[in-house]
């Protein structure tokens, strides 16, 4: 779940800890200071009295140094971080019940023994599976850790791992390529694990700003934003879906190499030889360019094999980019953060509700399945709005079923089976409309790999009539009169509005729509002399001009400040994101047509106050 939505449900209590943390940052001036400075002057400056939108925009501003407050949280050895992060990163545990929480944690500390007991046997003795090389890898860290810990003692003092021992033990983990797994494993020989009191590991997490705890429901929420930092700090590279997306493409000889390099069964069934990987905490990039391999294997046929990953496996257009095999890799690993960050869902939610009845009707054991596969609690789950909260969408669920189960569904929904099967299904359950205004600012971006992964295929030179199509059915479901034949009585061969807004009374409302590739639009002259000339065009007839506005997926500070010194135009700004926000909150109030005096007052209209204002 997004970090707003969850400070939306909690109360003002349940939020002080996290905000504590923030204010902590912004006392000791974060590198980003000065675009805080200017959320807290536009708003208020107390984080206490500020909305949640602006929470957020500052939370994003300070991640760097909130990443380094829960780094120094791993130098304590009793805080059992690596143990409980690992928990709530976990696909499907970003929202849980204490006592769901409280028999994970339990779960998570007997595997944990039973695996000591059997790995330290392993260590001690030097037989099994483990090679010679891996052993003498394992010593190596081993002593090392075991010196950082000890030291303290001969010097009389608290036995303890300093932060500038945590970095040089991390490195030394990274290069001698352990799974986070056989570090967790090797750091518990050296200091023992001891089983706390649920209600202090729960309070504890939350003085950190990693969990909410609403005490009311007796529920944890982790913020997705939050899940990604916890995941970054424990060298997880991408969420366990991609993980598992990518192993699923790989033959079983491939995934037995990475078995035997970290002493994980070979001899399991597919499915849970993946599970192992995942669960273990295996490197992604160190997957891909070398435990995939056989010995000797050369630079060109890694990057074949990665490049064919990428282009036929995975069907990533355009092609990832990258020379070396490493920024191959850390491109890919880039593709599955912007999905994963992106909000929409591959079809529209319609579709994906009706996708889950029907896959439940033929597949009667998915339910069960999905709740097993993310650790779902709940006992019905097969409902998407539920599904979106734990980040799970359409794919994610596809992809837990076999593919002769999927073969199966397709033949009695009437599906072609030919090609990519998961896409056919996908492809079925889209609605047009809907997902194109759920990808409204994607399509403001023009980003064709978050475009082509949410299931729309466009041509680049359609995406500026597109933006403005999908721009004249946002004003349109506000309730406002888009006037198509007065734009076209208006307009010259020269100078050609893209939408006229007829308010009454003769009263017209001019919008431009500008698409961009990259953030900031921030061509103001020339949208400003476009802008003039269509007020000109109306001088001479009887209507009058009484706001222009510009929308775009996002301007730069600069644009924004000419504006606001542009007295001629009466010019507001609406960003993409924030015009779909509005038009989500216009359908749930009481409105049956969007007040246009809300659009006449901000240069860079404020969906918040907004959506304040509508939902009186």
């Amino acid at each position: 779940m997004k970090l707003e939505k969850i400070l939306a449900n909690l109360n003002s209590f349940e939020k002080n800890s996290f905000l504590k943390i923030i204010d902590g940052i912004l006392a000791n001036d974060p590198q980003n200071i000065k675009e805080i400075e200017k959320i807290l002057s536009d708003s208020s400056k107390d984080l206490k009295n500020m909305d949640n939108i602006n929470v957020v925009r500052v939370f994003n501003l300070v991640q760097d140094e909130f990443s380094q407050c829960i780094v120094e949280e791993f130098v304590n050895t009793t805080s059992q971080l690596d143990i409980l992060s690992d928990i709530i990163t976990k696909d499907g545990n970003s929202i849980m019940k204490q006592d769901w929480f409280a028999r994970l944690y339990e779960k998570e500390l007997s595997k944990l023994d039973k695996k000591l007991k059997d790995f330290k046997k392993t260590i001690e003795s030097g037989k099994g599976d483990v090679s010679e090389q891996r052993f003498r890898d394992y010593k190596i860290y081993r002593s090392c850790l075991s010196t950082a810990y000890n030291n303290d003692k001969d010097n009389n003092q608290e036995r303890k791992i300093t932060t500038d021992e945590l970095s040089i033990i991390l490195t030394l983990s990274q290069q001698l390529e352990l799974s986070q797994e056989e570090i967790k494993l090797i750091n518990y020989l050296i200091i023992p694990i001891q089983k706390q009191d649920i209600d202090m590991v729960i309070n504890d997490l939350k003085i950190m700003g990693v969990i909410f705890y609403s005490k009311k429901t007796s529920t944890i929420y982790v913020a997705d934003e939050v899940i990604r930092i916890l995941r970054k700090i424990r060298g997880k590279e991408v969420a366990d879906k991609f993980f598992r997306r990518v192993l699923r493409l790989l033959r079983e000889p491939q995934i037995n190499a990475i078995c035997r390099k970290h002493q994980i069964d070979w001899r399991l069934p597919v499915d849970e030889k993946i599970k192992a990987i995942i669960r273990d905490g295996i490197k992604f990039s160190n997957v891909l360019t070398e435990d995939v391999h056989k010995d000797g294997t050369n630079v060109t046929d890694k990057k074949k094999f990665i490049n064919e990953l990428c282009d036929k496996g995975l069907n990533i257009t355009p092609a990832i980019k990258g020379t070396l095999i490493d920024e191959k890799v850390n491109n890919l690993i880039k593709y599955f953060d912007e999905i994963e960050r992106d909000e929409k869902v591959g079809i529209s939610i319609d579709g994906y509700e009706k996708l889950l009845i029907e896959l439940g009707e033929v597949l009667k054991t998915l339910n069960e399945r999905l709740r097993i596969e993310f650790e779902l609690q709940d006992e019905k789950v097969l409902k998407s709005n539920y599904l979106l909260d734990y980040n799970i969408k359409p794919r994610d669920v596809l992809e837990i079923v076999t593919g002769k189960e999927l073969e199966e569904f397709c033949k009695i929904k009437g599906i072609k089976t030919r090609g990519d099967i998961i896409q056919n299904i996908l492809e079925n359950y889209k609605d047009a409309e809907n997902l194109y205004l759920e990808n409204y600012e994607n399509i403001g971006f023009r980003n064709f790999n978050l475009l082509k992964e949410n299931g729309i295929t466009i041509k680049e030179a359609n995406l500026g009539v597109k933006f403005e199509e999908l721009t004249k059915t946002i004003f349109e479901q506000l309730g406002f009169n888009v006037d198509e034949p007065l734009r076209k009585k208006l307009n010259t061969t020269k100078d050609k509005a893209d939408i006229i807004l007829n308010i009454g009374n003769n009263e017209l409302i001019i919008v431009e729509c500008k698409t961009l590739k990259e953030s900031g639009y921030n061509k103001f002259s020339s949208v400003s002399r476009q802008l003039k000339a269509y007020s000109k065009c109306v001088e001479n007839t009887d209507y009058k001009v009484i706001k222009s506005l510009l929308i775009s997926p996002d301007f730069s500070d600069e644009f924004i400040k000419d504006c606001g010194l542009e007295y001629e135009l009466n010019l507001s700004l609406i960003t993409a994101s924030s015009l779909v926000k509005i038009l989500e909150g216009f359908k749930n109030s009481k409105h049956k047509q969007f007040p246009h005096n809300l659009l006449m007052r901000d240069v860079l209209i404020q969906e918040d106050r907004v959506l304040k204002a509508i939902g009186k």
